[in-house]
């Protein structure tokens, strides 16, 4: 209840007299007899004294009905219930992380095939018979990234269809298949499509796991567990550069280093057959029961009833509409989402991730650090440094702070390296400054650019069009991916490192401002509100 506080006229003055010692109240100015006034100082004081004793001695315990007896917890009962709530608002993300880390189990595998090619391509090229051509060398790695192509654009229509849970399964194949087809190849042909096998399973899987997080994870810590795609990522380069390291003195070690890569895939084949499936595709396809059992399992039983009406409102309307083709991803409503999707890779890729992983090694080199594995095993453990300190920000300080503060840190940092290079300084200083701004490079670039832009496109597009969504995005980020890797050796010999770092900076500029300007922010909501808020035929739920 709130008090408020009335002005009163100035009080008349009252005498010493007219007052006893026991009762010191005052007079309401209203009063304006003294008799009066007499009489009212003698009914307040014995009703004052009356109030003090009364409040001086506990009060009776309540009556209550033994219904009412039952009801009410225990001490011991309410400290544990208290204990269960404190633990809940910190250990929330817990249900549904053993979910997401056999999802991200497809990243580690990413990773752990971006890396695995890193040192031993000679010694695959001296074996199969194409050493010193450095186009069949350059075919063996991009064969990866066209099945990657084909992959992403395929994976729409599976999970769909069936599910993300056996759509993990079924992409899973070709990359066990393509390892060990690879692992025993002996021509370049067998090579050849153990490669784009592994690719086409890691274009569907590298789309499907952020995906299913976005679906799976509570709105709360959606952005922390969609981190976990960077890190798995992160681990994945990590452990094939580390289990590498003895090809430099095994010619035969990269057979090794394939038959491993077939462990993960057979690990998430495994998992996703305990995994829960994603409540959205479950509602969509009917099974609503089970979209309520996974989502009181995964998010509590008290969004039950909140999260399926929100789901249900999203769904009724798709619905309502028809199947989307992918035509008209270009065309209103869904246009803008693409527009954003394919953007944000294109500006991941130009401001020159790929680039700076190649050359790293080359900068490592001048500084003493021969062995390139180790060199890439030091950016490789920045990066996911970068990546935990994602983890632990995305969802306190949002997607879109993270995104922008991220290309600026690139930016930076590519200056910096452009500023080594021509700057007039001693070579050991020029040294040190390439060193720290590629280590920058790396650790901003984990911080944002590369976690994000793979969480909050599902976040912003539809339940009807994400799939198709995030198909175009990663199709157009390993279009761009791979003309990076194709023309930035060719443009650093005309050019100079210089020139192309600084453009590399200027992209990150860019890519930051395209954030500011472009990017809503989506922490703290659920994938339902974010889409009522930007499509005009849903009604928008108030916060």
């Amino acid at each position: 209840m709130q008090s408020s506080a009335v002005p009163f006229p100035p009080r008349p003055r009252i005498t010493a007299t007219s007052l006893k010692p026991r009762s010191c109240l005052l007079v309401h100015p209203l009063s304006r007899s003294s008799g009066r006034r007499s009489l009212l100082l003698r009914l307040r004081s014995p009703l004052k004294r009356l109030l003090v004793a009364t409040a001086s001695k506990s009060p009776p315990p309540p009556v209550s009905s033994e219904s009412d007896r039952q009801s009410k917890p225990s001490d011991a009962e309410a400290s544990s219930n208290l204990l269960q709530e404190n633990q809940g608002s910190d250990l929330g993300w817990l249900p549904a992380f053993p979910h997401v880390l056999t999802a991200s189990m497809a990243n580690f595998l990413f990773g752990y095939h971006i890396g695995v090619m890193n040192g031993p391509i000679e010694a695959i090229a001296h074996e199969l018979g194409f050493e010193g051509n450095s186009f069949l060398e350059g075919l063996v790695v991009s064969i990866f990234i066209a099945g990657a192509f084909i992959g992403s654009l395929g994976v729409a229509s599976l999970v769909d269809k069936f599910g993300s849970r056996r759509t993990f399964q079924f992409d899973t194949i070709p990359l066990i298949l393509g390892a060990l087809l690879s692992a025993q190849a002996h021509t370049m042909n067998e090579m050849l499509w153990g490669r784009f096998l592994v690719g086409l399973g890691i274009g569907a899987n590298t789309v499907l796991v952020p995906l299913y997080i976005s679906e799976v994870s509570p709105t709360k810590y959606r952005g922390s567990l969609g981190s976990l795609c960077q890190i798995g990522t992160c681990l994945g380069i990590i452990a094939s550069l580390a289990l590498g390291i003895p090809s430099e003195s095994d010619s035969h070690w990269w057979r090794v280093l394939f038959y491993i890569a077939c462990t993960p895939g057979l690990i998430l084949i495994l998992g996703m057959q305990f995994a829960v499936e994603s409540p959205r595709w479950l509602y969509k396809v009917g099974r609503v029961d089970e979209a309520k059992q996974v989502i009181g399992t995964v998010w509590g039983e008290s969004e039950v009833e909140k999260s399926i009406e929100e789901i249900r409102n999203v769904i009724i309307d798709d619905t309502n509409i028809h199947k989307t083709s992918w035509l008209e991803l270009f065309m209103e409503p869904h246009n803008k989402v693409a527009f954003i999707g394919g953007s944000l890779f294109i500006l991941q890729q130009f401001a020159g991730i790929n680039g700076v992983l190649y050359f790293s090694s080359l900068t490592f080199r001048d500084v003493g650090i021969t062995s390139s594995a180790l060199a890439s095993l030091f950016v490789g453990l920045t990066n996911f440094a970068g990546a935990l300190f994602a983890l632990t920000l995305m969802d306190k300080q949002g997607r879109r702070r993270l995104l922008i503060g991220s290309y600026l840190g690139m930016a930076l940092s590519m200056f910096l390296i452009v500023y080594a290079i021509n700057d007039p300084l001693d070579e050991g200083s020029n040294h040190i400054l390439s060193i720290l701004g590629t280590l920058m490079y790396m650790f901003t670039f984990a911080l944002g650019a590369g976690p994000v832009t793979g969480i909050i496109i599902p976040e912003l597009s539809s339940a009807q069009t994400r799939s198709k969504v995030m198909g175009f995005s990663f199709s157009v980020h390993w279009v761009c991916n791979f003309l990076v890797g194709l023309y930035f050796l060719e443009l650093v010999d005309k050019f100079g490192v210089g020139p192309v770092y600084g453009a590399f900076g200027a992209v990150s500029l860019i890519s930051a401002i395209f954030a500011a300007y472009f990017i809503v922010e989506t922490k703290g909501r659920s994938l339902e509100e974010i889409e009522m808020s930007m499509n005009a035929r849903l009604p928008a739920k108030d916060k």
